[in-house]
C-alpha cells in the first residue's frame, strides 16, 4: 500500500510534468509568434545588408542576393531560415566572412554570460542587503536614503547609466575598457546590476515589512530569540520567495539590457554583435540572436519556476 507521502510525491512529480510540458508548448509558440515579429519587422527596415559607402554594382548586388537567398519570395525565405533553425542551423552571417550565426553565439555568449552572471549576482546579494537594512531601519534616515537610490535606480535606463559611469568615472579615471581583467568588470556591471538591485532592494524591503508583521514573528521576538535569528531564519527566508519570482525577468534584463552596456564599454559580447546586426541589417544574425537569446529566457524561466516550487512546496503548479 502506498503511503500518503509517497502519494503525495507521485502527484507532485505528475504535476510538475505537465507543467513543464505544459510550458514546453507556450515555449514553442512563443518561439514561433517571435521568429514571425522579427522577420516582418526586418522586411520592413529599407535597404539591404550590402549597402555601403561603397555600395555595389546592381550585378554584384544581385548575385548576393541570390547567394544568400534575399531574391526569392519572403514567405519562402522564412520558411527556409526557419527549417535550418529548426535542425540548430543558424544560417550564415552576412557581416563574417567564413563564420556563421552559430559561430558568433559560441563565440560571443560566454562574454555576455559572465557579464550577466556577475551584475545578477551583485544585484541580488545588494539588493537582499539593502532591503533588509532598509525594512529594520523603516522609516529612519538609513531606509529615506536608500528607498531614494532605489527610486532612482529603477527610474534610470540602462544606457543613461552607463553614460554617466562612462563620462563621469571612465573618463576622469582614463580607464580602458573591454574585459581583459576583472577591472574592466566593474563599470559594466555597475551599469547592468543598478536597475534590478533596485528592484529587488523595494521588493525585499515590501516582503520584509509585511513579513515581521505577521504573528509567528511576534512570538518568534516573545520568546527572546536573538534578533539576528529572527531576521534571517524566518523573516529573511520568507522574504527571498518574491525575490526567486524575480529572477526570471531579472535575467531576461541582464541579457538584453547587456545589448546597450557591451555597446557603450566595448565588451565583445553578444549583445555587441546584435546591435551591429541591426546597424549592418544582417539578417540571419538578427534572426539566430533574438531566437537563441528567446529561447534561452523561456528556459531561465521555467528553471525559476521549478526552484520556487522546491523553495515552498506549498506551490501548486497549474
Amino acid at each position: 500500500m502506498i503511503s500518503y507521502r509517497k502519494a503525495k510525491r507521485y502527484g507532485d512529480d505528475t504535476d510538475m510534468a505537465k507543467y513543464i510540458g505544459k510550458r514546453l508548448i507556450y515555449a514553442v509558440i512563443t518561439l514561433w509568434i517571435i521568429s514571425v515579429i522579427t522577420f516582418t519587422l526586418m522586411q520592413l527596415v529599407p535597404g539591404n545588408p550590402f549597402l555601403s559607402e561603397k555600395a555595389p554594382s546592381a550585378a554584384t548586388t544581385a548575385a548576393l542576393e541570390a547567394k544568400y537567398g534575399l531574391d526569392k519570395p519572403v514567405l519562402q525565405q522564412y520558411l527556409t531560415y526557419m527549417g535550418g533553425a529548426l535542425t540548430g542551423d543558424l544560417g550564415p552571417s552576412i557581416k563574417h566572412r567564413g563564420l556563421t550565426v552559430n559561430d558568433i553565439i559560441a563565440q560571443g555568449f560566454p562574454v555576455s554570460a559572465r557579464l550577466g552572471g556577475v551584475a545578477l549576482a551583485v544585484a541580488v546579494v545588494l539588493g537582499l542587503v539593502l532591503g533588509s537594512v532598509a525594512a529594520l531601519k523603516r522609516g529612519k534616515w538609513q531606509d529615506n536614503v536608500i528607498l531614494v537610490f532605489a527610486t532612482g535606480g529603477i527610474s534610470m535606463p540602462g544606457f543613461l547609466t552607463s553614460t554617466i559611469l562612462l563620462l563621469s568615472i571612465g573618463v576622469a579615471f582614463k580607464l580602458t575598457f573591454g574585459l581583459g581583467s576583472w577591472q574592466h568588470y566593474i563599470l559594466p556591471t555597475a551599469a547592468l546590476s543598478l536597475y534590478p538591485m533596485s528592484y529587488i532592494t523595494r521588493l525585499t524591503r515590501s516582503s520584509m515589512l509585511d513579513i515581521m508583521g505577521q504573528d509567528y514573528m511576534r512570538t518568534a521576538k516573545a520568546k527572546g530569540l536573538a534578533q539576528p535569528k529572527v531576521l534571517f531564519k524566518h523573516a529573511l527566508r520568507n522574504a527571498v520567495l518574491p525575490v526567486i519570482t524575480y529572477l526570471g525577468p531579472a535575467l531576461a534584463y541582464t541579457l538584453t539590457g547587456s545589448f546597450v552596456v557591451e555597446k557603450v564599454f566595448t565588451v565583445p559580447g553578444l549583445g555587441n554583435e546584435f546591435i551591429s546586426s541591426i546597424l549592418n541589417r544582417n539578417y540571419p544574425m538578427i534572426m539566430g540572436t533574438t531566437l537563441f537569446l528567446a529561447l534561452l529566457i523561456i528556459t531561465m524561466n521555467v528553471i525559476v519556476d521549478i526552484i520556487y516550487k522546491i523553495v515552498d512546496p506549498r506551490i501548486t503548479f497549474k
